[in-house]
């Protein structure tokens, strides 16, 4: 059938209409001096991911598994255009760049491959991910620019949520915005320019908040990957009486970006050819999203949480045809004029609550925390073939809608049986029905259902004021997405795929030396496989993975302004235990992954020189090392070899409202294979950028 390209009314204008609304609020606000930014978020209700026991010192944590905290001052001294620039310099993420700025984002936890999604990604503890259950791609990539924090927590703790927390949990905070207004921007190389605004205000009586975070970015992009960025968020909070409180936060999200699945051919890599693989191709996100929290005191012992979010996102993928034979001929990509559309949209829309109550359980003194979730995910996949002259207009030669429906529960309490000892059992429960309907085929449709039972235990174990041990074992779990489980559109039987983990921890101070060790293993076990000794299905669980390595992150202050953050990720084994690839090692897992940066800080200026070191690393599960030469097709394989990159960041603060930051980043222009996919994906070269924030 015909189908024609259909503009939806401008979500930028109904995101700016809405975002208006809490403002309202601002004509109470009061004319005296800023006051801090945790009264405010003190307004604003969330799910908790990481919970901080205020009794014990800074290193001890409810969490019974690793836990890694990243404020907003180390993010402003990062100096990140993305969340990867962030993300690689915690021990146990690995990633697997595309692009600067991180559009789509791929990255790994613990020796999982870093181009499939196995860990969960939240944004104040909301779902992220277009797709959980039908398809977890991660076509949105949360924008740094208006975060505040970030929690990474791995173990038996991220029971708690769900699913594909087999490697953990990674939760990003946005910011709420402080009394007044900053504006802030910056210029780099690549023709980078970006200008942020944060405004807030308060009423009168201190009881109500809303504030507003704008950011808007374009550049040319590294190899002249193009793209223009606009972000929104507003927030608004206020209480409710002596024991409740709401909270409102509304985002818009819309990139342009003139980037590809296809990079260099080898030989034009080597010759140190920079360039635009793919110039006609564009990726077109762009998403809009809403949560509502409460929170309600029933008592000094209990309360209650809760959480309804929505969120919409479109992606329009255009990409031309490519003649091979000419494109081998010619040393790089030859395209034709045919082009396709895989244009896809995602709607998801959940509620989640959470009872939490302090009481005695068995004689003993307990924390328990009762949850339970709703979430609907529906998507919509069309894929439009046309040419170049028909400005992406043409037959619409595949319409599928998929469709998941998912319940989960969940029981946790930490039991403190000494002082110093403290056991934490849990049980999550996740059932979902996902359907697909091929809208293209006279509307035939399969559905299937699953259920997953997760039982989890953890300990924490106070050695003394300065040192926590830690450990737990935990099953998590990994759903197939609708094409998997309903290929061919016939239910597989299919269960979750499963892992079984291990870990064991410390962390704490020794004088002035601060520091986190752990030793884990993943036994990941019913992978989907392509095959079935039932001739009637084609997948089925018979695939086993197994992982095992230690982190180790050590801080240190030197003398005169000086100090240390290091830390080292080992991960030996990570390994195929069945089928043909058995006894390879997983793609996109390094077995060392490290990071080492020098601070200095005085009054007025902070610096610091940072270095990360990626090991080599295969591109498929086959362990091909030669990286094809000519004009390949499907997903490339090859030994990535290993590198290290320096940064140098700086910012110096010219008075209390204003202050001027630069950084180099890929300080000895070191070239490098970020990635490999349909060709060769560069790291990018070395970059000066230059900024400020002033605080009116």
């Amino acid at each position: 059938m015909s189908c024609s390209v259909v503009f939806r009314p401008s979500l930028l204008a109904r995101a700016v209409t809405l975002a208006l609304m809490p403002f309202t609020l601002l004509a109470e606000q009061t004319a005296a001096a800023p006051e801090s930014a945790a009264k405010a978020e003190a307004l604003m209700p969330n799910i908790e991911v990481i919970r901080v026991n205020g009794q014990q010192l800074s290193h001890a944590y409810d969490e019974t598994g690793t836990v890694v905290l990243i404020n907003q001052a180390q993010i402003e001294q990062i100096q990140p255009l993305s969340i990867e620039d962030v993300l690689r310099r915690v021990p146990g993420i690995n990633i697997k760049g595309e692009e600067e700025t991180s559009i789509v984002a791929n990255f790994g936890l613990r020796g999982l491959s870093a181009s499939e999604s196995k860990s969960l990604v939240l944004e104040d503890g909301v779902p992220v991910a277009p797709g959980l259950f039908i398809g977890n791609d991660r076509y949105f990539s949360p924008r740094i620019q208006r975060m505040q924090g970030i929690e990474i927590l791995k173990g038996s703790a991220s029971l708690r949520y769900g699913p594909s927390t087999i490697g953990g949990v990674v939760n990003f905070k946005t910011k709420t915005p402080d009394d007044g207004v900053q504006l802030s921007g910056r210029l780099g190389s690549f023709n980078l320019q970006e200008v942020n605004l944060e405004a807030g205000g308060r009423n009168t009586s201190g009881d109500a908040f809303a504030g507003v975070v704008v950011t808007h970015a374009k550049s040319d992009g590294f190899m002249d990957k193009g793209y223009e960025m606009t972000d929104i968020m507003v927030k608004a909070g206020t209480a409710i009486g002596a024991n409740q409180k709401v909270g409102v936060k509304l985002s818009f999200h819309e990139n342009d970006a003139n980037i590809s699945y296809r990079g260099l051919l080898l030989n034009d890599y080597l010759a140190g050819e920079r360039y635009n693989p793919a110039p006609d191709d564009w990726y077109l996100t762009d998403r809009v999203a809403f949560d509502v929290n409460h929170q309600w005191q029933l008592s000094d012992t209990t309360s209650l949480k809760t959480v309804v979010y929505w969120s919409d996102v479109t992606r329009d993928y255009w990409r031309y045809g490519v003649n091979t034979a000419a494109s081998n001929a010619a040393g790089r990509w030859v395209y034709t004029d045919a082009l396709t559309g895989n244009n896809r949209s995602f709607e998801r829309y959940g509620i989640e609550s959470r009872l939490s109550v302090s009481q005695s359980l068995f004689g003993l003194d307990a924390t328990s925390e009762f949850g339970v979730r709703l979430m609907r995910e529906q998507s919509d996949d069309q894929q439009i073939a046309t040419t170049r002259a028909a400005d992406r207009t043409g037959i619409n030669q595949r319409h599928i809608n998929d469709s998941a429906d998912s319940v989960a529960g969940y029981v946790q309490s930490r039991l403190q049986v000494t002082e110093q000892f403290a056991v934490t059992p849990g049980l999550r429960v996740e059932s979902y029905q996902q359907q697909r309907i091929i809208l293209s085929n006279e509307g035939d449709s399969a559905t299937t259902s699953n259920a997953e039972w997760l039982p989890g235990v953890g300990v924490t174990y106070e050695l003394s004021d300065a040192a926590q041990l830690y450990g737990g074992v935990y099953l998590a779990f990994s759903p197939a997405s609708n094409g998997v489980a309903l290929d061919g559109l016939v239910d597989q039987q299919l269960d979750g795929e499963r892992a079984t983990n291990y870990e064991l921890g410390l962390r704490g101070t020794a004088g002035a030396v601060n520091y986190e060790i752990a030793a884990f293993h993943m036994d990941f076990s019913n992978q989907v496989v392509t095959g079935n000794s039932d001739p009637n299905l084609s997948q089925s669980n018979a695939g086993k993975t197994s992982h095992s390595g230690m982190e180790l992150a050590v801080a240190y202050p030197l003398v005169a302004g000086f100090s240390i953050d290091s830390n080292l990720t080992w991960i030996p084994t990570s390994e195929f235990q069945t089928g043909v690839n058995k006894g390879n090692r997983l793609p996109y897992a390094p077995k060392l992954l490290a990071n080492l940066a020098l601070n200095y800080q005085a009054e007025q200026l902070s610096a610091a020189l940072s270095m990360h070191h990626r090991g080599e690393q295969f591109g498929t599960p086959n362990n091909v090392e030669a990286i094809p030469t000519g004009a390949a097709g499907g997903i490339w394989g090859g030994l990535l070899p290993a590198y290290t990159v320096f940064d140098i960041t700086a910012q110096y603060k010219v008075s209390e409202p204003f202050t001027l930051f630069a950084s180099v980043k890929n300080l000895a222009d070191k070239q490098y294979i970020a990635s490999l996919r349909q060709g060769i994906y560069v790291g990018p070269e070395r970059t000066f950028e230059a900024g400020f924030r002033y605080r009116f």
